[in-house]
């Protein structure tokens, strides 16, 4: 279980990470800061590469969260 605890903080960051990189290829490609800037209105349409990257940053954040519970309720 240690090794959870170790491991959580670089799948997590580097989730958050992946994700921005996702939100900077699209301003990139688009110039649209305005999408990103809000966030709750469902303007922004990624491309393939886009989407893929950002799922790729959203699920490492989770399952870092989802370790984060795993350590603390089971150790």
């Amino acid at each position: 279980m240690n090794f959870l605890a170790t491991i959580e903080p670089f799948l997590f960051w580097g989730g958050l990470i992946v994700f921005c990189v996702s939100l900077a290829m699209y301003v990139g490609r688009t110039k649209d800061m305005k999408s990103v800037l809000m966030f709750w209105q469902p303007t922004i349409s990624f491309n393939a590469i886009e989407f893929k990257v950002n799922r790729a940053g959203l699920g490492l954040m989770i399952l870092a969260v989802v370790m984060r519970f795993i350590v603390f309720f089971v150790a």
